[in-house]
């Protein structure tokens, strides 16, 4: 079985890096281990690494270390091509490769940049590589400043030159091709290759073609002042500060770099000032020329403006920057998620990655992977898109996370708050949310509100509630959005980043409530471990559940998982293992367990058993050895709300794992609850969980027919 893919371009700035992005994310999901390889980079000065390596390591979380994924900088192979050594070049890259190939499953290399000297044979070399590995090219161009016969025929040139050398090519992708003439340049290239060779195209996107601030200070080798953490603003004009402030004010465009003398603070506080103003564009930061840092009084006038903004100090002055700038050429760093994502999303729009991986690799599905199941999260929340309703609509991780969520488009959200608030604490830090173009509903002011108000107090009247309690409870963003999503204004609900647990799951208990083959609502977790996904339950919501109670837990968590591609197989667990121990907890535990085999014969479940027998191969092997859920057991079901809130914490800190949730059980609708100290992380994939609970059971039915298949 073939383990790797070779990336090649013909000519510099192709977009390559788009392309390894986009694979990588894919073969992720498909194999658990996968591996990063660039035979040449380029020469970095002392302290500096190649920005192509650090961003697939970094960012995708790859188990190896820098300097086993490259061969050779550029002056290295070409002081051994000019003394005649290209063998010695072909056989370090093939035993670097070989070590790395038996560390992982599968290994995306990823050819040369062509820039600098050597740059006419990088194309030759890269050829021969792949054929010396024998590994099949995906060979990748770029449509810039060609005309369309000239580009054309470079990719038949470049294909031709592969399949001389018996390289397999399943896959050419044109990059940066202007969006009229995609499907012209897909149909005339598929009539020139073989028909076993897929052809995709991908347009020219301005969200990757601006650079960022990050860009414009390493090209200019300059120092932060100000901003460091907001240096992936993209930046779409370049504003020279020369004139009188009242002049400049007026130039001042959407996304504009401002270029000023560091001594110029009427333009440096002025434009600062312009960027917290709704009157005046946003500014994406301030390039300081001239080697000139403000004064002390600037700096500290600066300082209590309390501003986000990037600004950076260069050594050159206001001419040569922007004579300079000009020729700056944006790259994708491990600090731009915003063009990473973007990159990713692109691949997966506009490309057909099935067509190209099953002749690559043969999938397997015995175990859901962390990055499998990440992956799918956001493949079957695309499925059918979802509205979901954030009653915390200024806490700065939802905000994050609902930029997230706007960018890749994969649910629609509704925050909870007044506009104004929201939209301040989105430009005062540096939040990349359009608040423009996403719902925001301040309860207290809705044209909804009597609406609600007279719903709640039809329900709850029978409570005691009157229609003025009614009227001040739907005020509260927890109620206020609970009725949404009861009166379908809204798919579901994620709140608890702020609010209690209580707070956020009362009023769904009250309104939406529980299923009808449902008596309890209860949690589980998706823990995302190094090598697999577990299902723990419930770790959240039920104290002491007695013994039918524990059982409805196990198997609505036994549904979840299911339900989320993963292969059911459950563990009771209890301090001791089979019949070995006695006393009124493993009884519990023992008749829950029973209780589940008579309920749902067609659900695989142990217990009582203790947690290494149920995850430990070896373990359940010696105390189980019959059990078909000893030592594989995906869903862990425990006794007691004490102990499994301790453990999932426990195995959260410890191994360092993703623990999504949690997710609510048997509510009619679902509304799930955050941690109060959830990450940025946490929110999104709770957002998307809540987004596939909330879809038709018809778009499921795939998902649950793969988790058959482990």
């Amino acid at each position: 079985m073939n383990k790797a893919v070779y990336i090649a371009t013909i000519e510099p700035f192709s977009g390559k890096s788009l392309i390894s992005i986009g694979l990588m994310n894919e073969l992720l999901v498909r194999k658990s281990k996968v591996g990063y390889f660039r035979p040449v980079i380029n020469d970095y000065p002392e302290g500096q690494k190649d920005n192509h390596i650090l961003t697939m390591l970094n960012f995708f979380k790859l188990d190896m270390k820098y300097n086993d994924a490259y061969a050779f900088t550029r002056s290295e192979m070409v002081k051994l091509l000019n003394e005649g050594q290209e063998k010695k070049i072909i056989e370090k890259i093939i035993r670097k490769y070989k070590k790395l190939e038996k560390k992982f499953d599968f290994i995306l290399i990823e050819g040369s940049d062509f820039s600098g000297e050597g740059a006419m044979i990088e194309f030759e070399l890269n050829v021969r590589l792949a054929a010396n590995l024998s590994i099949p090219t995906i060979l990748v161009s770029s449509g810039v400043s060609k005309g369309f016969e000239e580009y054309i025929s470079n990719v038949k040139l470049a294909y031709d030159s592969f399949k001389e050398e018996k390289v397999e090519v399943p896959a050419i992708i044109a990059n940066k091709i202007k969006p009229k003439n995609l499907k012209k340049v897909v149909s005339r290239l598929q009539k020139l290759v073989d028909k076993d060779t897929y052809v995709a195209a991908i347009p020219r996107d301005e969200n990757l073609l601006k650079p960022s601030m990050r860009d414009i200070l390493n090209y200019f080798n300059g120092k932060v002042l100000y901003g460091e953490n907001h240096l992936e603003k993209p930046v779409k004009h370049y504003e020279v500060g020369a004139m009188q402030l009242r002049h400049y004010l007026s130039r001042l465009k959407d996304k504009s770099v401002v270029i000023t003398p560091g001594d110029r603070a009427d333009l440096i506080l002025g434009a600062i000032q312009a960027d917290k103003s709704d009157a005046y564009p946003d500014i994406s930061g301030l390039v300081l020329t001239g080697g000139i840092t403000p004064e002390k009084p600037i700096l500290k006038l600066i300082d209590g403006i309390n501003t986000s903004l990037p600004i950076i100090v260069v050594r050159p002055n206001t001419y040569e920057v922007t004579s300079k700038i000009s020729d700056l050429k944006p790259r994708i760093n491990p600090y731009d998620k915003r063009k990473i994502m973007r990159s990713i999303s692109l691949f997966k729009k506009y490309v057909d990655v099935k067509k190209i991986l099953d002749k690559l690799i043969q999938y397997e599905n015995e175990k859901m992977t962390p990055s499998m199941f990440l992956y799918n999260l956001e493949e079957w929340a695309g499925r059918e898109r979802k509205r979901i309703v954030l009653p915390e609509g200024t806490d700065e991780r939802i905000l994050k996370a609902a930029a997230r969520l706007q960018e890749s488009g994969l649910v629609d959200i509704i925050l909870l708050g007044k506009r104004d608030q929201i939209c301040q604490i989105v430009k005062n830090k540096g939040i990349n949310l359009n608040c423009n173009k996403i719902d925001i509903v301040d309860p207290e002011t809705s044209p909804k509100l009597d609406e609600y108000a007279k719903k709640l107090y039809e329900l709850r009247k029978h409570k005691g509630i009157t229609e003025t309690t009614a009227y001040d409870l739907v005020k509260d963003p927890s109620y206020f959005g609970t009725m949404m999503v009861l009166t379908g204004d809204a798919d579901g609900m994620v709140s608890g980043a702020v609010h209690t647990t209580q707070h956020t799951i009362r009023p769904a208990l009250q309104l939406i409530k529980t299923k009808p083959d449902a008596k309890l609502v209860s949690s589980v977790f998706f823990m995302c471990l190094p090598d697999r996904v577990s299902a723990f339950a419930d770790c959240a919501i039920n104290p002491n559940p007695n013994s039918e109670e524990l059982a409805e837990i196990a198997i609505a968590s036994a549904d979840s998982a299911k339900k989320f591609g993963i292969k059911p197989k459950v563990a009771m667990l209890s301090y001791s293992s089979g019949s070995s121990g006695k006393g009124e907890d493993v009884e519990k535990v023992r008749k829950a367990t029973e209780i589940v085999k008579e309920k749902r014969p067609d659900i695989l479940v142990e217990g009582p058993i203790q947690y290494d027998a149920a995850v430990d191969p070896e373990v359940g092997k010696k105390k189980m050895p019959d059990s078909p859920v000893a030592g594989q057991a995906s869903v862990l079901i425990f006794p007691d709300l004490n102990t499994g809130n301790n453990t999932y914490k426990a195995v959260q800190r410890e191994t360092g794992a993703l623990a999504i949730g949690p997710m609510l059980q048997g509510l009619n609708k679902p509304v799930n609850d955050l941690s109060r100290g959830c990450t940025v992380d946490d929110v999104y994939n709770t957002i998307l969980l809540t987004a596939i609970q909330a879809q038709n059971d018809e778009n499921k039915k795939d998902i649950e027919q793969n988790a058959n298949k482990k």
